[in-house]
Formats: C-alpha cells, sequence, structure tokens
C-alpha cells in the first residue's frame, strides 16, 4: 500500500514549529544511525536539498541532496570527488509505528524514479558500520546498491560503508 508523500521545504519547518519538532524528534531518535540535528540544522539541511520528503505527519522523512548542494559533510565530499551526477540520501527514517509499511521503500523509488529523470546517474549513500547497522545493509542491497569502499569519519567515531546504484 503507498501513502502519500508530501514535499517538504524549510519554509514549512520554519512556519510550523510543531512539524519540526515532530520531524526532528524522528531523527534525533535515530541519532546514531543519522546523525543529530538542532531545528536550525534541520532547517538549513532541508534547504539545501535537492528533494526533502515525508510520509503522513512524521511517519518517515528523506533528505537528498545532488552533486551540487552547498554541503559541508565528509560522505557527500566522498561522492563529488568521484562522480559528476548524483543524488546523495543523507538520511532516511521511519517511525518505529510505521514501519513494515514499505514506506522507505517507497520514498526511496519516488527519489529514484525523479532523479532518473533528472539525468542524475547514481543514486548514492553510507551505511554505518560502526556502529552496525544490518537492516540498512540488507535493504540498500535489496534496492540494488553495491558497496563502494569503507571510511572513518568524524575522527574515527563512525566507520561508514559508502554504497551506490547507478541509475543508468
Amino acid at each position: 500500500m503507498t501513502l502519500p508523500t508530501t514535499p517538504l521545504s524549510a519554509a514549512e519547518l520554519s512556519a510550523d514549529r510543531a512539524l519540526a519538532d515532530a520531524l526532528l524528534a524522528l531523527n534525533n531518535a535515530h541519532a546514531s544511525e543519522l546523525s543529530w540535528l538542532s531545528p536550525d540544522a534541520l532547517v538549513q539541511l532541508v534547504d539545501r536539498a535537492w528533494r526533502a520528503r515525508r510520509v503522513g505527519w512524521a511517519d518517515a522523512l528523506v533528505i537528498a541532496l545532488d552533486h551540487a548542494a552547498a554541503y559541508d559533510n565528509p560522505n557527500h565530499r566522498w561522492f563529488r570527488a568521484r562522480y559528476d551526477r548524483f543524488v546523495y540520501v543523507d538520511r532516511i527514517v521511519v517511525a518505529p509505528a510505521a514501519r513494515g509499511r514499505g514506506l522507505a521503500r517507497q520514498l526511496y523509488e519516488e527519489l529514484i524514479r525523479e532523479a532518473t529523470a533528472a539525468g542524475h546517474d547514481h543514486i548514492v549513500c553510507e551505511v554505518n558500520l560502526d556502529p552496525p547497522n544490518p537492516q540498512s545493509d540488507a535493504f540498500h542491497a535489496a534496492l540494488g546498491f553495491a558497496s563502494l569502499a569503507t571510511a572513518g569519519i568524524h575522527g574515527g567515531a563512525k566507520m561508514v560503508r559508502y554504497m551506490a546504484r547507478s541509475l543508468r
């Protein structure tokens, strides 16, 4: 069952404090997988995003940036050094009560369609190795992502696996 996705904008987050708080709580409940955000950082990230969408009030969230985004992030920089045209999934998260309904797959499939139509060559992401995230590894493998490399980031506090799916 697919549910409607709703585009998300920085202006909407700035105007709707309850929505911003709900999405921030969703993100920060999963900070070890995603990275913690302040309210201002969430608004700035959505403002830089190529696509930001939610499902329901705060059932699921995806924020993706393209190759041209002004984003000071070690993972985005890693992909910029290797690919000309890509969409980087900075974060995707589903609330515990909404899991098992295919929302992450739905958000990814929509993102893949839009990125392909826009002429991007790859969808890219990173998945934590330490702390481990085996559910995300399995999910991305099922969507056709290939493992590219591993790296330590944030002074070695995290180990990640870089992954990509070709859109060509």
